[in-house]
């Protein structure tokens, strides 16, 4: 059976590091990160004359959920030609979403799909430390207003999602064991 993987978390508590790696350690999969679409992102507040970012109102209107789209029809695409996808993407509000995941669980069964979500969970002040670390222009806003932003940020494992794994992220010793039983458990599907 053919399987899309998202991997979703609030941003800095390890989505790409963690999707890598599950991706390397399966066989024959395609990774996809929704960050690739970054750079048309930036061309339209560039081309809108707005300020680069991520966490305005203008973001919100006219880029975030075009991403979300975009990423998601390259992935109904790579499963035409593989049986494992993964996305590395955020999610949060579209798996809290039973609207939209019920349509998703109906897109995908038409393509014989199952999906199952990854939460990453880790530590706020280890996701906190991890930002800082990255230097990453897009975090820019979020650092300088840490506490705002964090306020309006749910690191809480997600409820009522059928066929839900948490990766457990805030050290080494939690990864390795993550990343060996969500692999083994991908790998039975």
């Amino acid at each position: 059976m053919k399987k899309l993987i998202l991997v979703t978390s609030p941003p800095a508590c390890g989505k790409t590091f963690v999707t890598k790696q599950l991706a390397k350690a399966m066989t024959n999969c395609v990774y996809l990160d929704k960050d690739s679409l970054i750079v048309l992102s930036k061309q339209i507040f560039k081309v809108a004359g707005e300020e680069i970012n991520r966490s305005s109102d203008f973001f919100e209107e006219w880029i975030r959920n075009y991403e979300y789209d975009a990423i998601m029809e390259v992935a109904y695409e790579a499963l035409e030609y593989n049986d494992t996808v993964f996305i590395n993407a955020p999610f949060t509000r579209e798996i809290k979403d039973k609207a939209y995941m019920d349509r998703l669980r109906s897109e995908l069964a038409k393509r014989s799909t199952k999906l199952v979500v990854v939460w990453v969970h880790t530590d706020i002040e280890v996701c906190h430390q991890r930002m800082i670390e990255r230097a990453s222009d897009r975090d820019g806003w979020k650092l300088a207003h840490w506490d705002e932003y964090v306020a309006t940020r749910d690191y809480n494992k997600p409820t009522g999602i059928k066929d839900l794994v948490v990766f457990e992220n805030s050290s080494d010793i939690e990864f390795k064991n993550s990343l060996h039983q969500i692999t083994y458990y991908l790998r039975k599907l």
